[in-house]
């Protein structure tokens, strides 16, 4: 995928893809993005030793660059499944910038050498496995999910992702007092998505891009 760097609000990069013409963060910042997000919003409510993740779209690789040092920090056990159509190319990874921003260099290149398609122990704290394909070729045994970070590009780019039967995929996925927490592109999108994910009984977080 036809892919470049730009810098967001809060200086650190982001991707903007040219096939789907979206980029892949908020430009108010990719990273503040990702921490209110993902990491305040989703892994910080769990209060649990063991944490199941499901990402669609490992994209940059930046949530869970921030979910390992979420898990090293309070010594709890994260499992990190993530789902990319599209994987970034090792040598535009080489060029994005959160290692000078937060650190973990060593940690950012592991997550990106890892190998796709098989599970990789990368700490005592977190284990990583990386998909290379579609959501709507993926198989969980049901309920093992704690936390779904749905991070796919908007409906009006990927509406194949934004149905009621992908929706319905994920949610036997998901723990019955799991979180769902996805970025929307615009407050009616988060609107539509919020009343479609209510449908399942299991909605508990939702933000949207520019809301914050």
């Amino acid at each position: 995928m036809d892919v470049e760097i730009i810098q967001t609000k809060d200086g650190s990069h982001t991707l903007y893809s040219k096939q789907f013409d979206e980029i892949y963060h908020s430009r108010n910042g990719a990273l503040a993005e990702s921490q209110h997000i993902f990491i305040h919003n989703g892994l910080e409510a769990c209060h649990s030793s063991v944490i199941n993740v499901f990402e669609l779209g490992f994209g940059t690789g930046l949530n869970a660059l921030l979910s390992w040092e979420y898990a090293e920090s309070k010594n709890i056990r994260i499992n990190y499944h993530s789902v990319e159509l599209y994987p970034v190319s090792e040598e535009l990874i080489g060029q994005i910038n959160y290692p000078e921003l937060i650190g973990h260099k060593e940690k950012f290149q592991q997550l990106h050498a890892a190998n796709w398609n098989d599970t990789v122990t990368l700490s005592e704290n977190f284990t990583l496995h990386k998909i290379n394909g579609s959501v709507l070729d993926m198989q969980f045994p049901v309920s093992t999910i704690n936390v779904i970070f749905f991070d796919a590009f908007s409906p009006e780019k990927q509406s194949e992702l934004w149905t009621v039967d992908v929706f319905s995929k994920c949610m036997i996925f998901l723990l019955r007092m799991g979180y769902w927490l996805l970025i929307a592109p615009n407050l009616m999108s988060a609107e539509t998505c919020s009343k479609q994910v209510l449908k399942f009984k299991s909605y508990k977080a939702l933000m949207a891009k520019g809301i914050w």
